[in-house]
C-alpha cells in the first residue's frame, strides 16, 4: 500500500504500545486472500508503519476476524506477546452484534443452540451432535418495525463458529436483511455489525470495553439505534 493512504483509511478507537483497536469497514477482508482485495491486517500495518515511521516490516498480530460483508470493531496485537496473551484469554472476549432481520421475532429474548458443520463450498449449515460443532448465541429484541416486517437485535456470541449468526438465525426462520449467502441475492449489504468488544488488555490486565454504532443507510436507518442502544 502506498504511504499516506492507512492514515486516513483507518477508524481507530484505541492505541498503545500493545494493541489498536479498528473499526472493520463492511466488505473488507480481515486478512489477505487469494483475491489480493484489500484488507484489515494490511491496513493496519501501513497505518502503524507512516504514523511511526517505522523501516522495514512492522508486527501486527490478528487475534480474531470478522466475516468480509461484515462490519464492526477488531482488536489486533502490535506486538508478539501481546498476541500471545489475548489468544490464550480468547473465553473471557465479549462479542455482541447489531443485527436486523426479516420477520417479526415475537420473543423478547431467547438462547440459539445448534451444531454447525462448514460445507465444501465455503457455507455452514445446521447438522447434528455427531457431525457438527456446538454453537450459541443469544439475543434480545431492541425494536421490531412491523411495516417493513424487520426486528432489530443485539446478539450476544457464546462461541465462535463460522458464519454462525447468518446460518443460526437463517435456520430459525429469521435470516439477516442483506444476506447474499443464506438469504436472497438482492444487492443490498448485510444487515450484521460487529458494535461492541470487551477484552481483558493483555499487559495492563484491565477490562476494555470498545462501543460503535453501524453508520449509512441500508436497514439501519429503519431503527433508532442511538435511541435503543446505550453507549458504553
Amino acid at each position: 500500500m502506498e504511504d499516506g493512504k492507512a492514515m486516513n483509511k483507518l477508524n481507530v478507537l484505541y492505541e498503545d504500545n500493545h494493541i489498536i483497536v479498528v473499526e472493520k469497514e463492511k466488505n473488507i477482508l480481515s486478512q489477505a486472500d487469494h483475491t489480493g482485495d484489500i484488507d484489515m491486517l494490511s491496513l493496519v500495518k501501513s497505518y502503524i508503519k507512516e504514523k511511526y515511521k517505522k523501516p522495514g516490516n512492522v508486527y501486527c498480530g490478528l487475534v480474531h476476524r470478522l466475516d468480509r460483508p461484515v462490519g464492526g470493531i477488531m482488536v489486533f496485537a502490535r506486538t508478539s506477546k501481546a498476541a500471545s496473551r489475548l489468544g490464550k484469554t480468547m473465553d473471557s472476549f465479549q462479542k455482541k452484534y447489531l443485527a436486523v432481520v426479516h420477520g417479526i421475532i415475537q420473543e423478547d429474548e431467547k438462547v440459539v443452540v445448534d451444531y454447525l458443520q462448514k460445507t465444501e463450498n465455503g457455507s455452514s449449515v445446521v447438522t447434528n451432535k455427531e457431525t457438527g460443532k456446538r454453537a450459541e448465541l443469544s439475543f434480545r429484541v431492541l425494536e421490531r418495525n412491523r411495516e417493513k416486517e424487520e426486528t432489530l437485535i443485539e446478539v450476544t456470541l457464546k462461541t465462535g463458529r463460522h458464519h454462525q449468526i447468518r446460518v443460526q438465525l437463517s435456520h430459525l426462520g429469521y435470516p439477516l436483511c442483506g444476506d447474499q449467502r443464506y438469504y436472497r441475492q438482492d444487492g443490498t449489504s448485510i444487515a450484521l455489525y460487529a458494535y461492541q468488544l470487551s477484552f481483558v488488555h493483555p499487559t495492563k490486565k484491565e477490562r476494555m470495553t470498545f462501543t460503535l454504532l453501524p453508520k449509512g443507510s441500508n436497514y439501519w436507518t429503519d431503527f433508532t439505534l442511538s435511541k435503543i442502544v446505550k453507549q458504553k
